[in-house]
């Protein structure tokens, strides 16, 4: 495992895919064959103004993305059990949830480079999109891979009950749908909280910036940005803040099973890479609880962590990832300035895409 280091400048040069696809990496060629590439080289993004009213993104599209992809592989998972009579083993599990995890992010990837070609990025007006470093392209692919991995591992060992099915645990949608949208609804607001304090801390303690500091070479990121971070800061996103999580719901008694826990990941990570995409879109991170946390002023628009990446250093603001609420509570929140109610056009609806 590799260790924070310091950076210059340099290290933040894109220009790998203008040269002769000879010159590349292992990993620079498989960015280009699973067509993850945020920006497309030699096509630009359509630019906007900041005064040009931006479309509202509906959120019940979001809510269909993240549920029909995470169903795939519990289907594929029932109906091994339905045809063989046996529980699925903790290896294949493990290989089949990882498997659908990393596609699902591709998928993700690809249909917010498609909506950003329409809709164009935040900020267009004054700096283009961060490309994929020279040096970043394994740091993005590795990260891929081990957030779905050591997630999933997690899961796997915590959560996992070989006799309880797929078909066992939703048969009884009466007994286990009020269940599951609290934790899920709760489940972003108390990941927040631990996310929220190793976040500030990470900017505003002087000797941990340095953990966060790669991260934070991109001020315009795009999707594939999520992962661009050194391995200390990984630990803490990728095991340590859901497992933190995970406890907090058990101790007030709501413990989740493997498959509550599959679609909570599934959520999470969609707001990861949404939150990094810098879509021009009045989108709000997907929850149960929307209409609650929009009361309160406590919902995480797109451009709450895009302005975090733009304008923040070692002082920052908009520490949350999933929604403002402790943002809200200790004071940290910016005022926004494209996603302002009075520069949206509301009649204008952006969806995302399933294919």
């Amino acid at each position: 495992m590799g260790f924070a280091q310091e950076h210059n400048p340099h290290d933040m040069t894109s220009d790998w895919q203008t040269k002769d696809r000879s010159t590349w990496n292992g990993y620079q060629k498989f960015i280009d064959l699973v067509d993850v590439s945020p920006v497309l080289p030699g096509k630009p993004l359509p630019v906007f103004p900041k005064t040009a009213k931006m479309p509202f993104m509906a959120q019940w599209s979001q809510h269909l993305f993240i549920i029909i992809y995470a169903a795939i592989p519990l289907l594929l998972h029932q109906a091994y059990v339905s045809y063989t009579g046996q529980p699925l083993g903790r290896l294949a599990l493990l290989f089949l949830y990882n498997t659908a995890y990393v596609m699902t992010a591709v998928r993700e990837v690809r249909m917010l480079r498609r909506l950003t070609y329409t809709f164009g990025c935040l900020d267009g007006d004054v700096a283009d999109r961060d490309g994929i470093p020279n040096t970043g392209a394994g740091k993005m692919i590795g990260e891929m891979h081990k957030t779905a991995g050591f997630r999933l591992i997690m899961a796997t060992w915590i959560a996992y009950e070989p006799g309880l099915s797929p078909l066992a645990f939703f048969s009884k949608p009466a007994a286990i749908l009020a269940p599951l949208v609290l934790k899920l609804a709760l489940y972003g607001p108390v990941l927040d909280l631990f996310f929220y304090t190793y976040h500030r801390a990470c900017h505003e303690v002087p000797w941990l910036w340095k953990y966060h500091r790669t991260h934070h070479l991109n001020k315009h990121p795009t999707a594939l940005h999520s992962g661009f971070a050194d391995d200390e800061q990984e630990i803490i996103e990728i095991v340590i803040v859901p497992f933190l999580t995970y406890a907090t719901l058990w101790a007030i008694g709501l413990k989740l099973n493997f498959y509550e826990w599959w679609i909570c990941f599934e959520y999470v990570t969609y707001s990861e890479i949404f939150g990094h995409s810098g879509l021009r879109v009045f989108g709000t991170v997907p929850s149960p609880i929307t209409p609650v946390l929009s009361f309160f002023g406590m919902e995480l628009l797109l451009e709450d962590h895009d302005l975090h990446h733009r304008r923040g250093w070692k002082k920052s603001f908009n520490y949350g990832k999933q929604t403002r609420v402790w943002d809200r509570i200790f004071g940290t929140c910016a005022d926004r300035i494209e996603a302002k109610p009075d520069n949206v056009d509301f009649s204008k609806t952006a969806h995302m895409p399933l294919f």
